[in-house]
């Protein structure tokens, strides 16, 4: 069921733009092996599409200028909102390693991400106190699969004060609540479906047309909505059918299980979405060329549209130019955003593709959020399952976050992923029938200037599957 047809012709410009940049949005969170079959299903759908077989020849001449039913595509779409998050499951479809120097056409399998790892990845990159943290863990134990909270507030308050959390209050867990909400996907956390609703339409644009009838619908009649009473909803909300159908649409557009998406336990073969090269004494974060197909605006269809009669044909021909330059724009926002998140993230860690992961400077999304002006939420989705091809292999973005640990400063602080392949490298160095204990792996972390509690390295050692010194020597 299409509703693009009718938004265009009754309700006008202003709202013509809300499904293009769900679609926008849509984009930038695929994995590119998702995006391939996205584009070859516009493809097959839309006439005025067609594969770029000469790379070299880019004119499209007339169809690449702003025409009357063109004008309101603006320069930039800029793809970072947090109303975007509302989108990153659901919104319109597109049709309605080696140290190799050349381009890779790498594919490999990569570990299904739950919607709890996903979560407490943000987690361990969020800027909480540790009492916040352990709150927070609390709250994602207690999700669903669907993202809800499964607990009442009060439930999970005591049990977090057996765990130790002593004078905690229902206060200080909606407070941190409130913040693990802000976590991709949008939506998470809620404790039912209206507050679920809500969340996402919280993070639409204030400006955005009839967004206050559609919080209000979600909040106060949700069960007339569900009854399909348009009489009850039209007198109270104040709409008109036309109205009524478009705050109906956007509410339908919101998932109601933001969660589930990550249920999918098969594994996904990936494509590097960028390429580290060594340029000189240099390296250059380049987007890979092989990664999507190349998509053009067919000129022959293009020119036909210079009659500019009244024909239906014409008309038709009409609104799949204005979808297909919604496209190319869409492609083009989100190759800008990955390469400008990828660029950002591997000029920190530079030293990464020079010496390896004991070289891992410690990285949160809010380091990244700042120096490129996005949410923290935008950086979460851009990381997700887009991948880069260096000369020590083909990683997920995400990998290259890390929490700080030990230090004051960003100077003497350490990223965990260091600290963990350090360890790996003395622990894989240690004398066979005499291996290190785990006070001994922080004296010899000492040395290195790296501060760590025993509890610290006993917990990356069980995280990595190393056995203790004990069971280490009962091996040898």
């Amino acid at each position: 069921m299409s509703m693009k047809p009718t938004l265009q012709l009754r309700v006008g410009t202003q709202l013509t733009m809300t499904p293009q940049l769900q679609q926008a949005i849509q984009l930038l969170q695929l994995s590119t092996l998702d995006l391939r079959q996205e584009i070859q299903q516009a493809l097959d759908s839309n006439p005025m599409l067609e594969l770029e077989e000469d790379f070299e020849e880019r004119e499209v001449s007339e169809t690449q200028q702003e025409d009357d039913w063109a004008s309101d595509i603006p320069e930039n779409l800029s793809l970072d909102s947090e109303w975007s998050d509302t989108y990153q499951d659901s919104g319109p479809s597109l049709t309605g390693g080696g140290g190799s120097e050349e381009g890779p056409d790498i594919e490999r399998n990569t570990a299904h991400t739950s919607l709890h790892d996903h979560l407490a990845w943000q987690l361990a990159m969020a800027d909480m106190t540790p009492r916040e943290h352990d709150i927070a863990e609390g709250l994602i134990d207690a999700m669903g699969a669907d993202g809800y909270l499964t607990l009442p507030l009060d439930e999970l308050v005591d049990g977090l004060r057996g765990q130790g959390l002593s004078g905690l209050k229902v206060g200080d867990v909606e407070h941190v609540m409130m913040r693990v909400q802000q976590f991709d996907p949008t939506g998470v956390g809620a404790r039912d479906l209206r507050e679920c609703l809500l969340l996402q339409l919280g993070a639409l644009p204030e400006d955005m047309p009839l967004i206050t009838q559609a919080k209000r619908l979600v909040r106060q009649f949700l069960a007339a909505l569900a009854g399909n009473d348009r009489k009850l909803l039209k007198r109270r909300l104040r709409l008109d059918d036309e109205e009524l159908d478009h705050v109906i649409a956007l509410i339908r557009s919101l998932d109601p299980r933001p969660g589930l998406a990550f249920e999918d336990s098969s594994n996904d073969y990936v494509i590097p979405d960028l390429i580290a090269r060594r340029i000189r004494q240099d390296w250059r974060i380049e987007l890979n060329p092989e990664a999507l197909p190349r998509v053009r605006i067919q000129p022959d269809y293009a020119a036909l549209i210079k009659r500019a009669d009244k024909s239906d044909d014409n008309t038709f021909l009409k609104q799949h130019l204005q979808e297909a330059k919604w496209l190319l724009k869409s492609l083009s926002s989100r190759n800008d955003t990955l390469l400008r998140v990828g660029q950002e993230i591997m000029a920190r860690q530079f030293d990464f593709l020079e010496r390896g992961e004991e070289a891992m400077k410690p990285l949160i999304l809010a380091d990244i959020a700042d120096a490129v002006d996005m949410h923290e939420s935008t950086i979460s989705r851009v990381t997700t399952q887009k991948f880069i091809h260096t000369p020590r292999g083909v990683f997920e973005l995400k990998y290259f976050f890390s929490s700080h640990v030990g230090g004051q400063g960003e100077t003497d602080a350490h990223s965990s992923t260091a600290i963990r392949a350090r360890l790996k490298k003395l622990i894989g160095d240690e004398p066979p029938r005499k291996p290190l204990s785990d006070s001994k792996l922080v004296d010899l972390l000492a040395q290195d200037s790296i501060p760590v509690a025993r509890r610290t390295v006993a917990k990356y050692r069980e995280a990595m599957g190393i056995p203790s010194s004990s069971e280490r020597k009962r091996l040898a």
